[in-house]
């Protein structure tokens, strides 16, 4: 496809208020397009510039750009960002009270404003619907941006019923152009967004999923609290990361834990007073070397750029909340690690809360779809990443040489025979207990509860002697994965047989399983980034300076130290070390307010 060259006052704003000498990827065909007045969806991995999608063609637009998102906690910090450029921003939502709100509004009615953030509540009451009308009859509404699109979808964990409303603005102002922005949809998800916000004539760009600097690993649970202290001190150390548990107790014992053991951590969960939690979400944002353990009510939209890892302790629900939730990390670009722990306990806590749900038979089937694609993605002995981006209908040209089934291949063995082994112990035992007892019965220990219920008499009982408690969990669990067995929520999470075991009792299908293979973690050099391998040497003494002096600027304007200049533009400066304010002007990501407010200030700091 040709793409049509940014005219000359569109680079004009991207470079001297964004600080970008070009654009990545579709941005120049997206902001085009939009800024021209077509609808568009755009589906760009986080850390892929999405913001720049909308930001600037409500720079080209007559009129103030409504910014539609859900992430009431971070517009402060948005705004903050845009306003450090020179954009008039501003933002409504709850957090305001009503003499801020007043102004605000006074602020857009008067053509002050350049872009206005509003949660969707806010956006769909009768009082600013009317603000809105009076500012369409005068053409002031430059377009709407939908942030986070995917909270539309009613099969994800985001979602959000305003979102469903947002068709509104299509039909009370057809004439505004709409851009809806998700870093995260499958096929379904995508089609569903076009549905419900009536972009059936909005272009569609989809940029690749891949985060190619994010190293996807997913080990065995063994003792995960263990496994993730040596990952964070062996890896990570005095790095800023999320540890994302799935209940709200593990969050507070996992948090208290690691501070125990000298990690900075601090917990997040929906189950906390709202002053704690806002108090912990402005320490990760603006301290270095935070480690939030959160549910998953941390996290949509953050903004946080050097986030160095994200980990899991539990299994997410599906692969897209574990791509939205493993994308936070590294949106500079820097090298980051999603890692995981995962065992057959979590397969049975799913599968259990997808049983137990209220939702109807086809939400059931989606959410049982959802999670044999993750398992799938678990269990694989070919490349995570590959994996991943087919799910969400890329086609990866091979392995990509940066997760750990390509660094380390796993190995695969012939477990017909222990399968059969397994499902038949399964089915002698009357498909009313878990793990821990039919490995018991398998290895021929003679518990109590094996005694009690004569399990000791089967046929099955110490048929599997020959391998380890470690062995029969791997197995069990791959059993599960593969659809062979499947957990009884209803008997606490005992296993019962599928059809599909019919062929392997018969001996008419064989089973290839991953072996485990206990790898300890290993101290890794850090992996430089490609901005940083273009970039050159850094002075790592210099970019210290730069960074105690940023921290400074952010306390002063109480905001996070990424709004005053992101690590990578300090890493540039660094490196090039540049003598007078047009070679700074140079440097990425600094715009020409930036330069008039900071460039004095950095220029002797890089002569001291």
């Amino acid at each position: 496809m040709n793409r049509a060259s940014p005219d000359s006052r569109t680079l004009h704003l991207l470079n001297t208020v964004f600080g970008h000498a070009r654009f990545r990827g579709a941005q120049a065909d997206i902001v085009a397009h939009v800024a021209a007045g077509g609808d568009a969806l755009v589906l760009m991995p986080t850390g892929g510039g999405k913001s720049l999608c909308y930001q600037l063609p409500a720079l080209l637009r007559e009129g103030t750009a409504l910014v539609v998102s859900p992430l009431i906690a971070l517009m402060a910090d948005q705004v903050a960002a845009l306003r450090q450029l020179g954009v008039r921003a501003a933002f409504l939502n709850s957090s305001q009270d009503a003499t801020e709100a007043r102004m605000t509004e006074r602020a857009l009615r008067a053509g002050e404003l350049d872009l206005l953030y509003v949660a969707p509540e806010r956006l769909l009451l009768p009082r600013m619907l009317e603000l809105l009308d009076e500012m369409g009859e005068r053409s002031r509404l430059a377009l709407f941006a939908i942030d986070e699109a995917h909270c539309v979808s009613q099969w994800g964990h985001d979602f959000r019923p305003e979102y469903l409303q947002l068709s509104l603005l299509h039909q009370r102002y057809p004439a505004v152009p709409r851009i809806a922005l998700t870093a995260t949809a499958d096929p379904q998800t995508r089609a569903e967004i076009v549905r419900r916000l009536a972009l059936d004539q909005a272009r569609i760009f989809i940029s690749s999923f891949d985060r190619p600097n994010i190293r996807y690993t997913i080990v065995d649970k063994q003792d995960a609290r263990t496994q993730l202290l040596r990952f964070l001190r062996e890896q990570h150390p005095g790095e800023a990361g999320i540890v994302y548990c799935f209940t709200r107790r593990k969050v507070d014992e996992t948090a208290a834990w690691l501070a125990a053991k000298g990690v900075r951590a601090l917990p997040y969960h929906a189950g906390m007073d709202a002053e704690a939690r806002a108090a912990h979400q402005a320490r990760f944002q603006r301290e270095d070397g935070m480690v939030m353990v959160a549910t998953i009510a941390f996290g949509m939209g953050i903004d946080k750029p050097d986030v160095r890892f994200v980990a899991h302790l539990d299994l997410p629900r599906s692969i897209e909340s574990y791509y939205q939730e493993t994308g936070r990390a590294g949106r500079d670009g820097a090298p980051a690690d999603a890692w995981m722990t995962y065992g057959l306990a979590d397969v049975v806590q799913q599968r259990r809360l997808i049983d137990a749900s209220e939702g109807g038979e086809e939400f059931r089937r989606v959410s049982l779809a959802k999670l044999e694609a993750l398992l799938g993605l678990c269990e694989t002995a070919g490349c995570r990443r590959a994996r991943l981006l087919h799910y969400f209908g890329e086609s990866p040209l091979g392995a990509c040489g940066n997760c750990d089934t390509c660094l380390e291949p796993p190995q695969t063995w012939d477990a017909t025979e222990a399968a059969r082994k397994a499902l038949s112990c399964i089915y002698r035992t009357g498909q009313r207990f878990g793990a821990v007892h039919l490995i018991d019965v398998l290895r021929g220990h003679g518990t109590e509860r094996v005694h009690a219920r004569a399990h000791d008499r089967l046929s099955v009982f110490g048929i599997g002697a020959d391998l380890d408690e470690a062995v029969w969990r791997n197995v069990l669990r791959q059993l599960v994965a593969l659809g062979l067995a499947r957990p009884d929520h209803e008997a606490y999470g005992a296993l019962r047989l599928t059809e599909a075991s019919r062929a392997v009792l018969k001996g008419e299908e064989r089973v290839l399983m991953r072996r485990a293979v206990p790898r300890p973690a290993r101290a890794t050099k850090r992996r430089a980034s490609a901005d940083e391998a273009e970039m050159g040497p850094v002075d790592e003494a210099l970019l210290a300076r730069l960074k105690d002096w940023r921290t400074g600027q952010a306390r002063a304007q109480s905001v996070p130290p990424y709004v005053i200049f992101h690590d990578r533009t300090l890493a540039a400066i660094a490196a090039s070390q540049p003598r007078d304010l047009a070679a700074l002007a140079g440097i990425d990501g600094i715009g020409a307010k930036k330069l008039e407010r900071y460039g004095s200030a950095l220029l002797e700091l890089l002569v001291a």
